[in-house]
């Protein structure tokens, strides 16, 4: 590491790359400096992701300049840049499943003893001596198949230790944890900034962001837009920039006429999920389904789409029974249903935008029993301007999509199949605060005009901004039905965290 406290770790200037006709990044700038983290903040598609493959080694800039404790580097591979000491921690690593916690941190480097054998005892040893100094108490004999996701990012992090890594980026790494493993994160993220290293932190959570970070750069549009302390600035001036204008409410909820029951669910149990879960959705209504993580809530609503079994109860739409465990019984009565997951079950991920769109539908556009491109774009087309879907054509790659355009396919997708119900599970996970803001306003507007909606989300303040009536999950029970004039911080967090006995 330079030995100069002044001098920069990492820094870029006016780097750009293009795909094809695409210039995902105009001019990325960043400078990060040792003993610090630094936040990297933008909406999707500003260029984050480019920038950082390029850190990475993933791909080779196209013009700019990018100096590494004031030398010059330039990356073909990841492997070179790995070796000049640089780490990127995604936020799903990547492991061996079937070997040990210490030979995924060693693979390829394993510690020689006599005779040219692997000195298992000494790369133990290390392993331990890893975590140690990490604060995390982790079993290094274990296989890496099963382990969270926050302690598959614990040993990437070590492994980037043992490489003595010298940056080091964290790509959106909490956006799978629970609050305790946020916080072990945080505390592990800060000894390593104690100890000299520059770490740049890419989240859309900007509670995160103020809490963890010393600055914060952001980016729009491919383009560096600006750089703040984060003791000299505030939410809305990150959001101001990072969007280019005003955002505005959050939380566009306009009034609705709410009409008669739409989903009925009577007396839903499934043993050990979830137990006597009964609630109804009317028309026009937006009933948020909230409580911490694990509470149940994603179950209930996979076993009302009919996704999951449930042991007994009934699930009625629009007045008519709807068959347990049968989705395309579910579809065909009027509901759909948007997972928490858009990447693995929302879409099919190597397919074109409008294949996308046109997915549950595709049977009705058959003719003669043959679909055609030109079928599917023409179904499309309507809803995916209707979504502002940022593509410059139907036939592109979904994987090629930022997260929020995903998100906004994969909303497109259901609402083609013009249901009377939509369940909505994490609406706005992992998108951008435009992007949240849209979709905020796009539920508002369905529910304007009669559609009945069930939104699950983690987030509290998008289900006080979102929803007419809050119904509180604890240990697979409503503990808690809240009009959305009572339902306040205290109130959905107090159903959340006692059981039905104790909220009595």
């Amino acid at each position: 590491m330079s030995s100069d406290p002044t001098q920069p770790r990492l820094v870029l200037r006016d780097v750009a790359k293009a795909f094809g006709p695409v210039l995902a990044l105009r001019s990325g700038n960043l400078t990060v400096h040792g003993g610090s983290i630094h936040a990297l903040v933008g909406e999707n598609g500003a260029g984050k992701s480019t920038l950082v493959k390029i850190v990475a080694g993933v791909h080779r800039r196209d013009a700019g300049e990018m100096l590494l404790d004031g030398e010059p580097a330039d990356f073909a591979t990841t492997a070179e840049s790995k070796a000049a000491g640089v780490a990127v921690i995604y936020q799903e690593p990547t492991l061996f499943p079937d070997l040990s916690v210490t030979e995924n941190i060693f693979m390829g480097r394993q510690p020689l003893a006599s005779g040219r054998r692997i000195d298992r005892a000494a790369m133990y040893a290390e392993a331990r001596s890893l975590f140690d100094r990490l604060g995390v108490a982790i079993d290094v004999r274990r296989p890496a198949l099963g382990l969270s996701i926050a302690d598959q990012q614990i040993i990437e992090i070590a492994k980037a230790i043992s490489l003595d890594a010298r940056v080091l980026i964290m790509d959106e790494p909490t956006a799978a944890l629970s609050g305790v493993e946020v916080e072990r994160l945080f505390a592990v993220a800060r000894s390593l900034r104690d100890e000299g290293r520059a770490l740049v932190f890419i989240s859309h959570r900007f509670d995160e962001v103020f809490d963890l970070c010393d600055t914060v750069t952001v980016m729009r549009d491919g383009e560096y837009v600006g750089t703040r302390t984060v003791a000299e600035t505030d939410t809305d001036e990150i959001v101001g920039l990072m969007v280019g204008r005003e955002v505005g409410e959050l939380f566009p909820k306009t009034p609705a006429t709410i009409g008669a029951p739409v989903l009925e669910v009577e007396g839903l149990n499934r043993t050990g999920v979830f137990h006597d879960v009964s609630f109804e959705v009317r028309a026009g209504e937006i009933v948020g389904l909230a409580g911490l993580v694990g509470a149940g809530r994603s179950e209930i609503a996979r076993a009302v789409f009919g996704v999951d079994r449930y042991d007994s109860g009934s699930v009625r739409l629009a007045g008519t029974a709807v068959p347990a465990h049968d989705p395309r019984a579910a579809i065909k009565a009027g509901m759909a249903f948007i997972p928490e997951d858009r990447r693995k079950q929302g879409l099919v991920i190597d397919s074109s935008v409008s294949r996308n769109v046109a997915g549950v539908i595709r049977a009705g556009l058959a003719k003669a029993g043959v679909l055609t491109a030109r079928a599917e774009n023409r179904a499309a087309a309507p809803w995916a301007g209707r979504l502002e879907v940022k593509t410059n054509a139907l036939d592109m790659n979904a994987a090629t999509m930022s997260g929020g355009n995903q998100q906004k396919v994969v909303i497109a997708k259901w609402l083609a199949t013009d249901p009377k119900l939509l369940i909505i599970d994490e609406p706005t996970r992992g998108i951008d605060v435009g992007t949240k803001a849209e979709v905020h306003r796009l539920l508002s507007e369905l529910a304007g005009r009669g559609m009945a909606i069930l939104m699950i989300s983690s987030e509290l303040p998008e289900v006080l901004g979102m929803a007419d009536r809050v119904l509180v999950v604890c240990e697979g029970r409503i503990t808690a039905e809240l009009d959305r004039a009572e339902a306040t911080p205290e109130a959905v967090m107090h159903a959340a965290t006692h059981s039905v006995e104790a909220a009595r």
